[in-house]
Protein backbone atom coordinates (compact mmCIF):
# COMPACT_ATOMS: atom_id res chain seq x y z
CA UNK A 1 0.00 0.00 0.00
CA UNK A 2 3.12 2.14 0.05
CA UNK A 3 4.11 4.56 -2.77
CA UNK A 4 7.18 3.49 -5.45
CA UNK A 5 10.19 4.38 -3.30
CA UNK A 6 12.03 4.92 -6.60
CA UNK A 7 13.91 8.24 -7.60
CA UNK A 8 12.79 9.26 -10.91
CA UNK A 9 15.22 8.70 -13.91
CA UNK A 10 15.60 10.19 -17.15
CA UNK A 11 12.89 7.73 -19.76
CA UNK A 12 13.71 6.97 -23.13
CA UNK A 13 11.02 4.68 -25.33
CA UNK A 14 11.39 1.01 -24.46
CA UNK A 15 12.35 -1.32 -27.93
CA UNK A 16 9.94 -4.20 -28.09
CA UNK A 17 11.20 -7.23 -28.64
CA UNK A 18 9.69 -10.62 -29.32
CA UNK A 19 10.68 -14.11 -30.88
CA UNK A 20 9.09 -15.09 -34.01
CA UNK A 21 7.43 -18.63 -33.89
CA UNK A 22 9.82 -21.28 -35.27
CA UNK A 23 7.99 -24.35 -37.28
CA UNK A 24 10.61 -27.41 -37.48
CA UNK A 25 9.66 -30.39 -39.46
CA UNK A 26 11.75 -33.58 -39.50
CA UNK A 27 11.46 -35.69 -43.33
CA UNK A 28 11.34 -39.38 -42.54
CA UNK A 29 12.46 -41.59 -45.55
CA UNK A 30 9.70 -44.47 -46.33
CA UNK A 31 10.44 -47.33 -47.06
CA UNK A 32 8.98 -49.74 -49.37
CA UNK A 33 8.47 -53.46 -48.29
CA UNK A 34 10.46 -56.39 -50.51
CA UNK A 35 9.22 -59.72 -51.15
CA UNK A 36 11.95 -61.85 -49.43
CA UNK A 37 12.93 -65.05 -51.78
CA UNK A 38 12.52 -68.45 -51.05
CA UNK A 39 15.22 -69.83 -48.37
CA UNK A 40 15.91 -72.99 -47.23
CA UNK A 41 15.96 -74.20 -43.07
CA UNK A 42 19.62 -74.04 -42.98
CA UNK A 43 19.88 -70.46 -44.53
CA UNK A 44 16.32 -69.54 -42.74
CA UNK A 45 18.41 -70.33 -38.99
CA UNK A 46 21.47 -68.63 -40.17
CA UNK A 47 19.23 -65.47 -41.14
CA UNK A 48 18.02 -65.50 -37.70
CA UNK A 49 21.11 -65.95 -35.57
CA UNK A 50 21.98 -63.02 -37.60
CA UNK A 51 19.34 -60.86 -36.57
CA UNK A 52 19.79 -61.47 -33.11
CA UNK A 53 23.57 -60.63 -32.98
CA UNK A 54 22.21 -57.47 -35.54
CA UNK A 55 19.05 -56.44 -32.65
CA UNK A 56 21.68 -56.85 -29.48
CA UNK A 57 24.05 -54.53 -30.95
CA UNK A 58 21.08 -52.16 -31.91
CA UNK A 59 19.57 -52.38 -28.56
CA UNK A 60 23.51 -51.71 -27.00
CA UNK A 61 23.32 -48.59 -29.02
CA UNK A 62 20.30 -47.37 -28.03
CA UNK A 63 20.77 -47.81 -24.27
CA UNK A 64 24.37 -45.31 -24.53
CA UNK A 65 21.88 -43.16 -26.41
CA UNK A 66 19.73 -43.01 -24.10
CA UNK A 67 21.91 -42.71 -21.08
CA UNK A 68 23.29 -39.47 -23.05
CA UNK A 69 20.28 -38.14 -23.62
CA UNK A 70 18.56 -38.99 -20.53
CA UNK A 71 20.13 -35.96 -18.40
CA UNK A 72 18.43 -32.78 -17.42
CA UNK A 73 16.91 -30.64 -20.49
CA UNK A 74 18.04 -27.12 -19.57
CA UNK A 75 16.62 -24.18 -21.18
CA UNK A 76 19.57 -22.10 -19.47
CA UNK A 77 21.74 -20.25 -22.05
CA UNK A 78 24.63 -22.26 -21.42
CA UNK A 79 25.42 -25.44 -21.41
CA UNK A 80 23.79 -27.92 -19.18
CA UNK A 81 24.64 -27.62 -15.30
CA UNK A 82 26.77 -30.01 -14.61
CA UNK A 83 27.13 -31.45 -11.08
CA UNK A 84 24.37 -32.30 -8.21
CA UNK A 85 20.94 -30.69 -8.44
CA UNK A 86 19.32 -27.97 -5.86
CA UNK A 87 17.97 -29.55 -3.16
CA UNK A 88 15.10 -28.35 -1.16
CA UNK A 89 14.25 -29.11 2.67
CA UNK A 90 13.41 -32.01 3.74
CA UNK A 91 10.03 -30.75 4.55
CA UNK A 92 7.16 -27.56 3.68
CA UNK A 93 7.30 -26.01 7.69
CA UNK A 94 7.33 -22.11 8.99
CA UNK A 95 10.34 -20.35 8.24
CA UNK A 96 11.51 -18.39 11.04
CA UNK A 97 14.43 -17.12 9.29
CA UNK A 98 15.01 -15.76 5.47
CA UNK A 99 14.65 -18.63 3.15
CA UNK A 100 17.21 -19.84 2.08
CA UNK A 101 17.87 -22.61 -0.61
CA UNK A 102 19.28 -25.46 0.46
CA UNK A 103 22.92 -25.14 -0.70
CA UNK A 104 23.95 -21.37 -1.02
CA UNK A 105 26.93 -22.59 -3.24
CA UNK A 106 24.88 -22.90 -6.22
CA UNK A 107 25.20 -19.28 -6.19
CA UNK A 108 27.56 -16.61 -7.04
CA UNK A 109 30.08 -15.82 -3.94
CA UNK A 110 30.81 -12.40 -2.79
CA UNK A 111 34.08 -11.67 -4.98
CA UNK A 112 31.17 -13.30 -8.02
CA UNK A 113 28.88 -10.42 -6.63
CA UNK A 114 31.26 -7.86 -6.55
CA UNK A 115 32.38 -8.27 -10.03
CA UNK A 116 29.07 -8.60 -11.33
CA UNK A 117 28.37 -5.46 -9.95
CA UNK A 118 31.33 -4.32 -11.79
CA UNK A 119 29.78 -5.63 -15.59
CA UNK A 120 26.81 -4.16 -14.77
CA UNK A 121 28.42 -0.64 -14.50
CA UNK A 122 30.32 -1.27 -17.69
CA UNK A 123 27.03 -2.62 -19.24
CA UNK A 124 24.77 0.17 -18.32
CA UNK A 125 27.16 3.33 -17.67
CA UNK A 126 24.08 5.98 -17.30
CA UNK A 127 24.68 7.76 -13.66
CA UNK A 128 22.46 6.90 -11.25
CA UNK A 129 21.77 2.67 -12.75
CA UNK A 130 23.48 1.09 -10.57
CA UNK A 131 23.20 2.05 -6.95
CA UNK A 132 24.81 0.41 -4.06
CA UNK A 133 24.85 3.08 -1.06
CA UNK A 134 23.47 0.59 1.98
CA UNK A 135 20.28 3.05 3.12
CA UNK A 136 19.05 2.23 -0.46
CA UNK A 137 20.08 -1.26 -0.50
CA UNK A 138 18.13 -1.82 3.33
CA UNK A 139 15.27 0.10 1.73
CA UNK A 140 14.61 -2.23 -1.25
CA UNK A 141 14.98 -5.48 0.71
CA UNK A 142 12.41 -4.85 3.32
CA UNK A 143 9.28 -3.05 3.58
CA UNK A 144 7.24 -1.69 6.74
CA UNK A 145 4.31 -2.83 5.45
CA UNK A 146 5.30 -6.82 5.98
CA UNK A 147 6.45 -8.21 8.96
CA UNK A 148 8.34 -11.15 6.99
CA UNK A 149 11.81 -12.18 6.84
CA UNK A 150 13.59 -9.65 4.98
CA UNK A 151 17.51 -8.96 3.73
CA UNK A 152 19.36 -6.15 2.11
CA UNK A 153 20.20 -6.62 -1.50
CA UNK A 154 24.05 -6.15 -3.26
CA UNK A 155 22.83 -3.81 -6.00
CA UNK A 156 19.84 -2.30 -7.14
CA UNK A 157 19.67 -1.10 -10.86
CA UNK A 158 17.20 0.71 -12.66
CA UNK A 159 16.82 -0.31 -15.63
CA UNK A 160 14.89 2.00 -18.61
CA UNK A 161 14.44 -0.54 -21.49
CA UNK A 162 14.07 -3.90 -22.42
CA UNK A 163 17.59 -4.14 -23.63
CA UNK A 164 18.99 -3.46 -20.68
CA UNK A 165 16.96 -5.90 -18.23
CA UNK A 166 18.47 -8.21 -21.16
CA UNK A 167 22.08 -6.94 -19.72
CA UNK A 168 20.69 -7.47 -16.27
CA UNK A 169 19.99 -10.80 -16.58
CA UNK A 170 22.67 -11.82 -19.15
CA UNK A 171 25.41 -10.83 -15.83
CA UNK A 172 23.37 -12.23 -13.19
CA UNK A 173 23.05 -15.70 -14.73
CA UNK A 174 26.67 -15.60 -15.57
CA UNK A 175 27.55 -15.03 -12.17
CA UNK A 176 24.91 -17.04 -10.27
CA UNK A 177 23.34 -14.24 -8.63
CA UNK A 178 19.56 -14.24 -7.71
CA UNK A 179 17.47 -11.62 -9.66
CA UNK A 180 14.62 -9.82 -7.52
CA UNK A 181 12.37 -7.87 -8.99
CA UNK A 182 11.06 -4.37 -7.97
CA UNK A 183 8.34 -2.29 -8.80
CA UNK A 184 5.68 0.22 -6.81
CA UNK A 185 6.51 -1.99 -3.49
CA UNK A 186 2.87 -2.40 -2.27
CA UNK A 187 3.60 -5.77 -1.64
CA UNK A 188 2.79 -7.43 1.62
CA UNK A 189 3.86 -11.23 1.96
CA UNK A 190 7.77 -10.58 1.69
CA UNK A 191 7.92 -10.23 -2.57
CA UNK A 192 10.92 -8.16 -3.04
CA UNK A 193 13.38 -8.91 0.21
CA UNK A 194 16.92 -9.44 -0.80
CA UNK A 195 18.50 -13.11 -0.82
CA UNK A 196 21.15 -13.46 2.63
CA UNK A 197 23.87 -14.40 -0.01
CA UNK A 198 23.32 -11.42 -1.69
CA UNK A 199 21.05 -10.15 -4.93
CA UNK A 200 20.66 -8.23 -7.81
CA UNK A 201 17.45 -6.23 -7.10
CA UNK A 202 16.07 -4.71 -11.18
CA UNK A 203 13.56 -1.57 -10.15
CA UNK A 204 11.55 -1.28 -13.69
CA UNK A 205 9.23 1.32 -12.02
CA UNK A 206 11.48 3.76 -13.67
CA UNK A 207 10.16 2.11 -17.29
CA UNK A 208 6.17 3.65 -16.88
CA UNK A 209 5.10 4.83 -20.30
CA UNK A 210 2.29 4.12 -21.91
CA UNK A 211 3.89 2.96 -25.42
CA UNK A 212 0.67 3.31 -27.43
CA UNK A 213 -3.06 3.90 -27.10
CA UNK A 214 -5.60 1.54 -29.00
CA UNK A 215 -8.63 3.19 -28.64
CA UNK A 216 -11.02 1.67 -31.79
CA UNK A 217 -9.16 -1.93 -30.39
CA UNK A 218 -10.20 -0.95 -26.46
CA UNK A 219 -6.59 -1.71 -25.90
CA UNK A 220 -3.04 -0.33 -24.50
CA UNK A 221 0.74 -1.33 -24.30
CA UNK A 222 2.60 0.16 -22.00
CA UNK A 223 5.89 -0.88 -19.33
CA UNK A 224 5.78 -2.54 -16.04
CA UNK A 225 6.14 0.17 -14.25
CA UNK A 226 2.99 2.04 -15.35
CA UNK A 227 0.59 2.64 -12.28
CA UNK A 228 -2.90 1.84 -12.76
CA UNK A 229 -4.04 4.59 -11.61
CA UNK A 230 -1.99 6.89 -14.05
CA UNK A 231 -2.97 4.77 -16.58
CA UNK A 232 -6.61 5.24 -16.00
CA UNK A 233 -5.78 9.58 -15.13
CA UNK A 234 -4.21 9.61 -18.74
CA UNK A 235 -6.92 7.83 -20.71
CA UNK A 236 -9.32 10.48 -18.77
CA UNK A 237 -6.89 13.26 -19.93
CA UNK A 238 -7.21 12.35 -23.26
CA UNK A 239 -10.83 12.28 -23.25
CA UNK A 240 -11.01 8.40 -23.86
CA UNK A 241 -14.25 6.91 -22.09
CA UNK A 242 -12.02 3.92 -21.37
CA UNK A 243 -10.61 2.48 -18.17
CA UNK A 244 -8.43 -0.57 -16.80
CA UNK A 245 -10.97 -2.27 -14.38
CA UNK A 246 -8.43 -3.53 -12.37
CA UNK A 247 -7.98 -1.40 -8.95
CA UNK A 248 -5.14 -2.80 -6.28
CA UNK A 249 -3.84 -0.92 -3.57
CA UNK A 250 -2.85 2.68 -4.32
CA UNK A 251 0.56 2.51 -6.10
CA UNK A 252 0.94 -0.93 -7.55
CA UNK A 253 2.66 -0.97 -11.22
CA UNK A 254 1.54 -3.23 -14.03
CA UNK A 255 4.36 -5.65 -13.47
CA UNK A 256 3.74 -6.25 -9.78
CA UNK A 257 -0.19 -7.10 -10.77
CA UNK A 258 0.39 -8.98 -13.28
CA UNK A 259 3.67 -10.71 -10.86
CA UNK A 260 0.58 -11.50 -7.95
CA UNK A 261 -2.09 -11.94 -10.06
CA UNK A 262 -4.01 -9.02 -8.33
CA UNK A 263 -7.64 -7.95 -8.24
CA UNK A 264 -9.22 -5.00 -6.26
CA UNK A 265 -12.88 -3.91 -5.24
CA UNK A 266 -14.01 -4.08 -8.94
CA UNK A 267 -13.11 -8.04 -9.18
CA UNK A 268 -16.98 -8.56 -8.62
CA UNK A 269 -17.86 -7.41 -11.92
CA UNK A 270 -14.74 -7.54 -13.89
CA UNK A 271 -12.79 -10.25 -12.44
CA UNK A 272 -9.24 -10.30 -11.31
CA UNK A 273 -5.78 -10.58 -13.23
CA UNK A 274 -6.24 -14.28 -14.55
CA UNK A 275 -9.22 -12.89 -16.53
CA UNK A 276 -8.30 -11.55 -20.07
CA UNK A 277 -7.06 -8.24 -18.95
CA UNK A 278 -3.66 -8.86 -20.20
CA UNK A 279 -3.80 -9.58 -23.91
CA UNK A 280 0.20 -10.31 -23.33
CA UNK A 281 2.92 -9.51 -21.67
CA UNK A 282 6.74 -9.07 -22.90
CA UNK A 283 9.02 -11.25 -20.70
CA UNK A 284 13.22 -11.19 -20.07
CA UNK A 285 13.31 -15.28 -19.51
CA UNK A 286 16.49 -15.83 -16.96
CA UNK A 287 18.07 -17.34 -20.79
CA UNK A 288 18.55 -13.63 -21.82
CA UNK A 289 15.88 -14.37 -24.29
CA UNK A 290 13.03 -12.01 -24.98
CA UNK A 291 9.29 -13.26 -25.57
CA UNK A 292 6.07 -11.83 -26.27
CA UNK A 293 3.34 -14.51 -25.02
CA UNK A 294 1.06 -13.68 -28.25
CA UNK A 295 -0.46 -11.20 -30.48
CA UNK A 296 -2.86 -8.24 -29.78
CA UNK A 297 -6.37 -10.35 -31.01
CA UNK A 298 -8.91 -9.77 -28.51
CA UNK A 299 -9.02 -13.86 -27.96
CA UNK A 300 -6.80 -16.69 -29.70
CA UNK A 301 -7.14 -20.11 -29.35
CA UNK A 302 -3.51 -20.80 -30.92
CA UNK A 303 -1.37 -23.06 -28.60
CA UNK A 304 -0.71 -23.01 -24.78
CA UNK A 305 -1.56 -19.48 -23.13
CA UNK A 306 1.77 -18.41 -21.98
CA UNK A 307 0.47 -15.17 -21.10
CA UNK A 308 -0.94 -16.67 -18.21
CA UNK A 309 2.00 -18.85 -16.93
CA UNK A 310 3.59 -15.55 -15.58
CA UNK A 311 0.52 -14.23 -14.02
CA UNK A 312 0.95 -15.17 -10.11
CA UNK A 313 4.43 -16.47 -10.90
CA UNK A 314 5.54 -13.25 -8.74
CA UNK A 315 8.93 -12.77 -11.29
CA UNK A 316 10.42 -16.25 -10.84
CA UNK A 317 10.19 -17.31 -14.09
CA UNK A 318 10.98 -14.17 -15.81
CA UNK A 319 11.33 -10.03 -15.57
CA UNK A 320 7.78 -9.04 -17.42
CA UNK A 321 9.21 -5.34 -19.29
CA UNK A 322 6.04 -4.59 -21.29
CA UNK A 323 1.97 -5.70 -21.23
CA UNK A 324 -0.58 -4.97 -23.42
CA UNK A 325 -3.90 -4.19 -21.49
CA UNK A 326 -7.72 -4.67 -22.42
CA UNK A 327 -10.22 -1.60 -21.50
CA UNK A 328 -13.01 -1.07 -20.51
CA UNK A 329 -15.71 1.02 -21.10
CA UNK A 330 -16.39 4.33 -18.41
CA UNK A 331 -20.26 3.29 -17.26
CA UNK A 332 -21.77 5.82 -15.02
CA UNK A 333 -21.77 5.25 -11.67
CA UNK A 334 -23.49 5.57 -7.83
CA UNK A 335 -22.98 4.37 -4.69
CA UNK A 336 -25.18 3.22 -1.70
CA UNK A 337 -24.76 1.67 1.77
CA UNK A 338 -27.11 -1.16 3.71
CA UNK A 339 -26.05 -2.28 7.56
CA UNK A 340 -27.02 -5.08 9.06
CA UNK A 341 -27.11 -6.70 12.72
CA UNK A 342 -24.96 -9.58 11.70
CA UNK A 343 -22.27 -10.51 9.24
CA UNK A 344 -24.69 -13.73 8.03
CA UNK A 345 -27.32 -11.67 7.01
CA UNK A 346 -25.30 -9.04 4.93
CA UNK A 347 -23.33 -11.69 2.79
CA UNK A 348 -26.71 -13.92 2.66
CA UNK A 349 -28.42 -10.73 0.98
CA UNK A 350 -25.65 -10.30 -1.48
CA UNK A 351 -26.10 -13.48 -2.59
CA UNK A 352 -29.47 -12.93 -3.42
CA UNK A 353 -28.59 -9.38 -5.31
CA UNK A 354 -26.07 -10.90 -7.02
CA UNK A 355 -28.21 -13.78 -8.44
CA UNK A 356 -30.44 -11.76 -9.64
CA UNK A 357 -30.80 -9.80 -12.86
CA UNK A 358 -29.60 -6.92 -11.07
CA UNK A 359 -26.71 -8.57 -9.84
CA UNK A 360 -24.46 -7.45 -13.45
CA UNK A 361 -24.88 -3.75 -12.60
CA UNK A 362 -23.42 -4.51 -9.20
CA UNK A 363 -19.95 -2.82 -9.87
CA UNK A 364 -18.18 -3.33 -6.39
CA UNK A 365 -19.88 -4.89 -2.71
CA UNK A 366 -17.53 -4.16 -0.13
CA UNK A 367 -17.80 -5.31 3.72
CA UNK A 368 -16.52 -3.51 6.40
CA UNK A 369 -17.56 -5.05 9.62
CA UNK A 370 -18.36 -2.96 13.43
CA UNK A 371 -14.84 -3.53 14.17
CA UNK A 372 -14.10 -1.41 11.38
CA UNK A 373 -17.10 1.07 11.09
CA UNK A 374 -16.01 2.36 14.89
CA UNK A 375 -12.63 2.55 13.35
CA UNK A 376 -13.33 4.69 10.72
CA UNK A 377 -15.34 6.86 13.69
CA UNK A 378 -13.01 7.25 16.09
CA UNK A 379 -9.81 7.89 13.64
CA UNK A 380 -11.60 11.40 12.24
CA UNK A 381 -10.51 10.97 8.46
CA UNK A 382 -14.03 11.26 6.73
CA UNK A 383 -16.26 13.34 6.25
CA UNK A 384 -19.34 11.63 7.94
CA UNK A 385 -19.41 8.91 10.47
CA UNK A 386 -22.22 5.99 10.76
CA UNK A 387 -23.61 3.70 13.20
CA UNK A 388 -21.48 0.61 14.31
CA UNK A 389 -23.07 -2.45 12.57
CA UNK A 390 -22.09 -4.75 9.72
CA UNK A 391 -21.91 -2.57 6.78
CA UNK A 392 -22.14 -2.75 3.10
CA UNK A 393 -20.80 -0.54 0.64
CA UNK A 394 -22.81 -1.14 -2.86
CA UNK A 395 -21.14 0.65 -6.63
CA UNK A 396 -24.53 0.79 -9.11
CA UNK A 397 -23.43 0.84 -12.74
CA UNK A 398 -25.86 1.62 -15.77
CA UNK A 399 -27.91 4.38 -17.29
CA UNK A 400 -29.93 6.05 -14.95
CA UNK A 401 -32.89 3.84 -16.01
CA UNK A 402 -30.59 0.80 -14.73
CA UNK A 403 -29.09 2.47 -11.55
CA UNK A 404 -32.36 3.20 -10.07
CA UNK A 405 -34.15 -0.31 -10.78
CA UNK A 406 -31.21 -1.95 -9.37
CA UNK A 407 -31.07 0.29 -6.55
CA UNK A 408 -34.38 -0.96 -5.81
CA UNK A 409 -33.75 -4.14 -6.08
CA UNK A 410 -30.76 -3.99 -3.44
CA UNK A 411 -32.90 -2.01 -0.74
CA UNK A 412 -35.93 -4.24 -1.17
CA UNK A 413 -33.47 -7.54 -0.65
CA UNK A 414 -31.30 -6.32 2.19
CA UNK A 415 -34.52 -4.84 4.05
CA UNK A 416 -35.99 -8.46 3.33
CA UNK A 417 -32.51 -9.52 5.50
CA UNK A 418 -33.35 -7.58 8.21
CA UNK A 419 -31.29 -4.61 6.99
CA UNK A 420 -31.62 -1.66 9.91
CA UNK A 421 -30.18 1.25 7.73
CA UNK A 422 -30.07 2.18 3.97
CA UNK A 423 -28.77 5.41 1.99
CA UNK A 424 -28.72 5.71 -1.67
CA UNK A 425 -26.07 8.59 -2.92
CA UNK A 426 -28.41 10.43 -5.49
CA UNK A 427 -25.68 12.92 -6.54
CA UNK A 428 -22.15 12.70 -7.66
CA UNK A 429 -20.71 14.25 -3.91
CA UNK A 430 -22.91 12.31 -2.06
CA UNK A 431 -21.25 9.37 -3.94
CA UNK A 432 -17.82 10.21 -2.66
CA UNK A 433 -18.73 11.09 0.14
CA UNK A 434 -20.58 7.64 1.13
CA UNK A 435 -17.11 5.75 -0.08
CA UNK A 436 -14.96 7.62 1.67
CA UNK A 437 -15.65 5.00 4.42
CA UNK A 438 -14.49 2.14 1.98
CA UNK A 439 -11.08 4.64 0.97
CA UNK A 440 -9.90 5.15 4.49
CA UNK A 441 -10.46 1.76 5.54
CA UNK A 442 -7.01 0.64 6.28
CA UNK A 443 -5.61 4.44 7.38
CA UNK A 444 -8.40 4.73 9.78
CA UNK A 445 -7.88 1.52 11.27
CA UNK A 446 -3.97 2.23 12.02
CA UNK A 447 -4.99 5.76 13.34
CA UNK A 448 -7.21 4.32 15.58
CA UNK A 449 -5.42 2.98 18.05
CA UNK A 450 -1.86 5.58 18.35
CA UNK A 451 1.27 4.03 18.32
CA UNK A 452 0.02 1.02 16.31
CA UNK A 453 1.38 -1.42 13.52
CA UNK A 454 -0.86 -3.20 11.62
CA UNK A 455 -0.36 -6.84 10.24
CA UNK A 456 -2.52 -6.88 6.78
CA UNK A 457 -3.22 -10.59 5.73
CA UNK A 458 -6.02 -12.06 2.93
CA UNK A 459 -7.84 -15.14 2.35
CA UNK A 460 -10.55 -16.19 0.19
CA UNK A 461 -13.61 -18.86 0.70
CA UNK A 462 -16.61 -19.73 -1.61
CA UNK A 463 -19.15 -16.72 -1.08
CA UNK A 464 -21.59 -19.31 1.35
CA UNK A 465 -18.49 -20.04 3.34
CA UNK A 466 -17.46 -16.51 4.31
CA UNK A 467 -19.90 -15.91 7.30
CA UNK A 468 -18.79 -18.93 8.90
CA UNK A 469 -15.15 -17.62 7.94
CA UNK A 470 -15.78 -14.23 9.45
CA UNK A 471 -17.59 -14.89 12.59
CA UNK A 472 -14.94 -17.64 13.77
CA UNK A 473 -12.28 -15.43 12.75
CA UNK A 474 -13.80 -12.37 14.78
CA UNK A 475 -13.98 -14.47 17.78
CA UNK A 476 -10.76 -15.99 17.53
CA UNK A 477 -8.72 -12.61 17.93
CA UNK A 478 -10.97 -11.36 20.34
CA UNK A 479 -10.14 -14.67 22.25
CA UNK A 480 -6.31 -13.47 22.03
CA UNK A 481 -6.86 -9.92 22.90
CA UNK A 482 -6.18 -8.48 19.64
CA UNK A 483 -7.73 -5.49 18.30
CA UNK A 484 -8.56 -6.14 14.41
CA UNK A 485 -10.40 -4.43 11.53
CA UNK A 486 -11.56 -6.68 8.56
CA UNK A 487 -12.98 -5.29 5.14
CA UNK A 488 -13.85 -7.92 2.34
CA UNK A 489 -15.03 -7.97 -1.39
CA UNK A 490 -17.24 -10.38 -0.10
CA UNK A 491 -19.48 -10.54 -3.85
CA UNK A 492 -15.94 -12.96 -4.31
CA UNK A 493 -15.22 -14.14 -1.03
CA UNK A 494 -12.32 -12.20 -0.94
CA UNK A 495 -11.35 -10.34 3.01
CA UNK A 496 -8.40 -9.03 4.68
CA UNK A 497 -7.89 -8.64 8.40
CA UNK A 498 -6.08 -5.77 9.95
CA UNK A 499 -4.81 -6.23 13.23
CA UNK A 500 -2.99 -4.26 15.19
CA UNK A 501 -0.27 -4.85 17.80
CA UNK A 502 2.58 -2.44 19.62
CA UNK A 503 4.82 -4.09 21.44
CA UNK A 504 7.52 -6.58 19.42
CA UNK A 505 6.29 -9.43 21.76
CA UNK A 506 2.96 -9.43 20.26
CA UNK A 507 4.22 -9.99 16.92
CA UNK A 508 4.06 -13.87 17.72
CA UNK A 509 0.36 -14.15 18.23
CA UNK A 510 -0.71 -11.77 15.67
CA UNK A 511 1.52 -14.18 13.48
CA UNK A 512 0.10 -17.23 15.26
CA UNK A 513 -3.77 -16.00 14.68
CA UNK A 514 -2.93 -15.14 10.74
CA UNK A 515 -2.13 -18.95 10.72
CA UNK A 516 -5.02 -19.98 12.38
CA UNK A 517 -6.85 -17.55 9.93
CA UNK A 518 -5.33 -19.49 7.14
CA UNK A 519 -6.30 -22.88 7.85
CA UNK A 520 -9.43 -22.53 8.34
CA UNK A 521 -9.98 -20.73 4.74
CA UNK A 522 -8.25 -23.81 3.62
CA UNK A 523 -10.61 -26.24 5.42
CA UNK A 524 -13.70 -24.28 4.21
CA UNK A 525 -12.55 -25.28 0.39
CA UNK A 526 -10.74 -21.80 -0.05
CA UNK A 527 -7.07 -20.18 -0.96
CA UNK A 528 -4.41 -19.14 1.59
CA UNK A 529 -4.93 -15.88 -0.56
CA UNK A 530 -7.28 -13.70 -2.98
CA UNK A 531 -5.07 -11.02 -3.84
CA UNK A 532 -1.84 -10.77 -2.06
CA UNK A 533 0.29 -13.32 -3.80
CA UNK A 534 2.02 -16.03 -2.08
CA UNK A 535 5.54 -14.54 -1.70
CA UNK A 536 7.60 -15.66 1.56
CA UNK A 537 4.41 -15.33 3.76
CA UNK A 538 1.95 -17.86 1.94
CA UNK A 539 4.24 -20.36 0.60
CA UNK A 540 3.76 -22.70 3.42
CA UNK A 541 0.53 -23.35 3.06
CA UNK A 542 0.61 -24.58 -0.16
CA UNK A 543 1.38 -27.87 -0.18
CA UNK A 544 -1.80 -28.09 2.42
CA UNK A 545 -4.14 -26.25 -0.73
CA UNK A 546 -2.84 -27.55 -3.74
CA UNK A 547 -1.39 -31.21 -2.66
CA UNK A 548 2.19 -32.26 -3.51
CA UNK A 549 1.86 -33.44 -7.16
CA UNK A 550 0.12 -29.59 -8.25
CA UNK A 551 3.14 -28.38 -6.08
CA UNK A 552 5.57 -31.06 -7.83
CA UNK A 553 4.46 -29.21 -11.26
CA UNK A 554 4.97 -25.88 -9.99
CA UNK A 555 8.86 -27.07 -9.38
CA UNK A 556 8.95 -28.97 -12.74
CA UNK A 557 7.83 -25.78 -14.67
CA UNK A 558 10.32 -23.69 -12.44
CA UNK A 559 13.14 -25.98 -12.70
CA UNK A 560 12.70 -26.22 -16.85
CA UNK A 561 12.61 -22.82 -17.17
CA UNK A 562 14.93 -21.28 -14.49
CA UNK A 563 17.59 -24.61 -13.56
CA UNK A 564 19.86 -22.24 -12.22
CA UNK A 565 17.30 -20.81 -9.51
CA UNK A 566 18.16 -17.39 -9.82
CA UNK A 567 14.78 -15.58 -10.46
CA UNK A 568 12.89 -14.65 -6.56
CA UNK A 569 14.54 -17.65 -5.05
CA UNK A 570 12.85 -18.44 -1.91
CA UNK A 571 9.52 -17.15 -2.78
CA UNK A 572 5.93 -18.70 -3.73
CA UNK A 573 7.10 -22.74 -3.87
CA UNK A 574 7.48 -24.41 -1.12
CA UNK A 575 10.11 -26.72 -0.45
CA UNK A 576 9.85 -30.23 -1.04
CA UNK A 577 10.94 -33.27 0.56
CA UNK A 578 14.57 -35.15 -1.01
CA UNK A 579 12.31 -37.88 -1.34
CA UNK A 580 9.83 -36.09 -2.97
CA UNK A 581 12.64 -34.67 -5.62
CA UNK A 582 14.40 -37.75 -5.78
CA UNK A 583 11.28 -39.44 -7.35
CA UNK A 584 10.97 -36.26 -10.04
CA UNK A 585 14.19 -36.16 -11.05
Amino acid sequence: MSASLCTAAARRGAHRASLPSRLWRLDLPRHSSVSAPHLSPGERLAGRLQSVAVGAALLTAAALVFCHVSQPLHMDGDAAIQGPRPKRATKAAVQHDVPRPASDSKYGSKEDVQKAIEELRKAIPREGAVNTDPVVLQLYGSSDKSYHPASPHSVVIHPESTEEVVEVVNVARKYRIPIVPYSGATSLEGHFSGCPQGSICIDVSGMNKILEIHENDSDLICQAGARWEDINRTLEEKGISLFFPLDPGPGATIGGMIGTGCSGTNAVRYGTARGEWFLNVTVVLPNGKVIKTRRRARKSSAGIDMTKLFIGAEGTLGIVTEATLRLAPIIPTKVAMAQFPDVEHAVSAVQEILNTPAGPHIQCVELLDDHMMEAIADAGLVSETYPIHDTLFFKIQGDPSAIDSTARTVQDIVAKHRSVYFKFATTADEAEELWESRKYALMSTIESEEDARCWTTDVCVPVSKLPELVCETKKDLEESKLKSTIVGHVGDGNFHAFILFKRDDELKAVSDAVHRLVHRAIALDGTCTGEHGVGIGKREYLMEELGPDTVELMWTIKQAIDPLDIMNPGKLYPDMSKDDMSSRV
